[in-house]
């Protein structure tokens, strides 16, 4: 299989995904009521063994002590010293609609100079929403997905040991419940704003329900009126969920995103190009030493002496001046690209030049 093969059969995966095509309205938006609860706190993890913070952070030296003395023991906060214990921040996003009691994964971030939360052990932390109200605890011990392993000098490291989760670690001590609407009126908001798609939506409920029950009201916000038939509250529920099922084919914008630092494309559905002339090439420059070794003759009073002969190699490859005819679809501009004979890096700095030049009828976007 040749380059070109892997470079288009990369492309058609990850166009696959933007393709557009008939969802559902859970898929694309929600109630606006039914937002995450954003919880954060400060606590501290036990058990590292020796990866802990140094002393000079001092405010873990202090929150140590601080805990100590809640179980009546007495230390002086400057004097106590331990690695194997470090300060972190502990964030969650509690899903809408979460009864007391209920569980949901919280972060741990360290926040002074631990080298790893490998093994280590969150203490119950309170965690508060931005006003200060407290709403549960976390704890439990501590998932980094990886290690980091250091022998002197030598240290291997597999992803980064100094964020970690607590998969079910928080518990929520209030109802996190919203109500469904005002009234008789839902707002439905869309995850990503765009007219065309509001409108779409709309047309799709007010034809399933056979009544004018919903209108656009802006680019992400859907008004949906409950009919008089699900007005009571044992069929408010069932109305929402058939709400939610509706499917309608949403607009989705021409754009193509380019990940530099993996070399990752994603070209959208809409994506096409202006009839264009493309020449890339790629300039290979490679410096080859060889050390040589000269002897003084025998009995002279000469030295040994190193010469270094340096040979230098250009070579050049490219593909020459391709011309690339206007394309309606991802499939031709695929199909344009791996003419090209380039990697996915290549295309990269194709998009850029393209975008430059007026011939790509798409939002770049660079992240």
């Amino acid at each position: 299989m040749n380059r070109s093969f892997y470079i288009s059969l990369a492309l058609v995966l990850l166009m696959a995904a933007t393709s557009s095509g008939a969802v559902r309205i859970k898929d694309v938006g929600r109630l606006a009521s039914s937002t995450e609860l954003r919880l954060i706190g400060y606590g501290l993890v036990v058990g590292l063994e020796g990866t802990g913070d140094t002393p000079k952070s001092l405010f873990t030296n202090q929150s140590l002590a601080n805990m100590l003395e809640r179980f009546g023991i007495t230390v002086d906060g400057s004097r106590v010293k331990s690695s194997n214990v470090a300060a972190v921040i502990v964030t969650a996003e509690v899903p809408p609609y979460t009864r007391s009691g209920g569980r949901y994964d919280v972060t741990v971030a360290s926040m002074g100079d631990a080298k790893s939360l490998q093994g280590g052990i969150l203490l119950q932390t309170n965690l508060a929403d931005p006003f200060g109200a407290t709403w549960g605890v976390a704890s439990g011990p501590i998932s980094i997905g990886g290690f980091n392993i250091e022998a002197g000098n030598v240290s291997v490291r597999q992803n980064y040991s100094a964020v970690g989760r607590v998969p079910e670690g928080g518990v929520l001590s209030a109802d996190h419940i919203e109500p469904l609407g005002q009234g008789k009126t839902l707002i439905y908001t869309l995850r990503t704003g765009d007219f065309a798609t509001s409108r779409r939506l709309a047309e799709a409920v007010n034809l399933h329900f056979a009544s004018p029950v919903a209108r656009a009201t802006d680019a992400v916000s859907i008004e949906v009126t409950v009919p008089d038939t699900f007005a009571t509250p044992d069929l408010i529920i069932p109305f929402v969920a058939e709400l939610e099922g509706v499917s309608f084919e949403p607009d989705v914008a021409a754009k193509v995103v380019i990940n530099e630092r993996t070399g990752t494309i994603v070209i959208g559905d809409n994506v096409s190009l202006s009839t264009v002339a493309v020449s890339h090439g790629a300039l290979s420059i490679t410096i080859k030493s060889t050390a040589n070794t000269s002897q003084p003759q025998p009995f002279s009073r000469g030295t040994t002496t190193t010469n270094q002969n340096q040979e230098v190699t250009v070579e050049q490859r490219g593909t020459g001046v391709v011309v690339i005819p206007g394309t309606t679809n991802v499939g031709d501009v695929a199909t344009a690209l791996n003419r090209l004979g380039v990697t996915p890096r290549d295309i990269i700095a194709i998009f850029q030049a393209l975008k430059e030049s007026g011939a790509l009828q798409a939002e770049l976007v660079i992240i």
